[in-house]
């Protein structure tokens, strides 16, 4: 099946999901077009071809919607790409002035839960002083037919090259966020806990080589744990010796060039807080934004090793040495497997194809 018709039938069940009728039917238009399928919009005049028809009776996701927010509601639907576990409806709502909200369903066990804890995450940064991050703030958090509703605000996303200073200041501030008080999770980017993981046998690479996350220091040492206050980007406080990779700090968990914008203000506006974790080494952000970008041209495997060749200039702004840096990156990805372990969906692959060999050939620092 191709990208456009594995699209088209996904968008066909979330349309059962967000407007089972009755009601008369209301057009919309699939844009760019059908062969193309990225967005469903209100139909206008002027749009071409694609040409697509919901019910518009009081029990679709507009009506409920235009309850919440007291105002007539019309969405503007994105049409997924091929599945992903954390695969879900998300939904732009526009009132007559312009948009007022972009909103996730969670219409899954996963999906609910990351939903959820992006809601608890979002009422935490609300505390928060930040200088450099912008995140959205929560409009709605509610449940509607069975599913989860949260509604954000919704931040002008501008392109454009994000200075490297700007990102490097925005991974070292939420690295600072108190992690006593973070919302309830995993600390590596598992399941929150209490859920449980799938059935199957974790992956070999985290089997064999996940004890590294938790029993070894930076430099292969029993540690006896960094804390919250570990020096960040311009502190000098840490004296000669001291790790700087430990345990302490929070991270965003999927801060991609895709969930970030450089704001009118020149701060960093972010979104898409749904892994937020805390409980893991400094610079977890930077290998996964490093990461995230060489799996667009890469191979896993190939862009694993990247990860590790090129830690050092990764993570020399957090004040990483290289074996520190080399450690972070592995404990990143190991990490990172363990997520889609715990998810039940390998992206990636099977671990022992992209994750085993790299760290074989770093045993010395696990």
């Amino acid at each position: 099946m191709n990208d456009a018709r594995a699209r088209l039938r996904y968008l066909d069940q979330t349309l059962d999901l967000l407007f089972p009728g009755p009601g008369d039917p209301s057009p919309y238009t699939l844009l760019p077009h059908r062969l193309l399928p990225r967005r469903l919009v209100p139909r206008a005049w002027w749009h071409p071809g694609g040409r697509v028809t919901v019910p518009s009776g009081r029990d679709g996701i507009e009506s409920h919607l235009s309850e919440v927010f007291g105002t007539p509601v019309r969405v503007t639907l994105r049409v997924r790409p091929a599945r992903r576990a954390n695969r879900k409806p998300i939904l732009e709502a526009r009132a007559a002035d312009g948009p007022i909200a972009f909103v996730k369903i969670g219409d899954t066990d996963l999906t609910r839960e990351l939903v959820a804890h992006e809601a608890r995450t979002l009422g935490l940064l609300a505390g928060v002083p930040l200088k450099t991050v912008v995140p959205p703030a929560v409009l709605h958090h509610g449940s509607w037919r069975g599913l989860s509703v949260l509604a954000l605000t919704p931040l002008p996303v501008r392109r454009g090259r994000i200075p490297g200073d700007v990102l490097t200041d925005a991974i070292a501030e939420i690295a600072r966020i108190p992690g006593e008080h973070a919302p309830e999770r995993a600390p590596l980017g598992g399941r929150a806990r209490g859920n449980r993981a799938p059935e199957s046998s974790p992956p070999e690479a985290t089997a064999r080589t996940g004890q590294a996350l938790g029993d070894l220091d930076c430099d292969g040492r029993t540690p006896g744990g960094p804390s919250p206050a570990d020096p960040l980007p311009g502190d000098t406080s840490r004296g000669p010796g001291e790790p700087s990779c430990g345990r302490g700090f929070s991270w965003h968990g999927d801060l991609t060039p895709w969930n970030i914008s450089r704001g009118p203000d020149g701060r960093l506006l972010v979104w898409d807080w749904e892994r937020f974790g805390t409980g893991v080494p400094l610079g977890f952000d930077a290998v996964h934004h490093f990461f995230q970008r060489a799996l667009r041209r890469d191979d896993p495997a190939t862009a694993a090793r990247a990860c590790v060749a090129r830690s050092l200039r990764i993570l020399a702004p957090f004040g990483l040495s290289a074996a520190e840096s080399r450690l972070t990156a592995l404990r990143y990805l190991i990490a990172l497997a363990d997520r889609h372990a715990a998810d039940g969906h390998a992206p990636l692959g099977p671990p022992e194809l992209w994750l085993t060999p790299l760290a074989d050939s770093q045993e010395t620092l696990l």
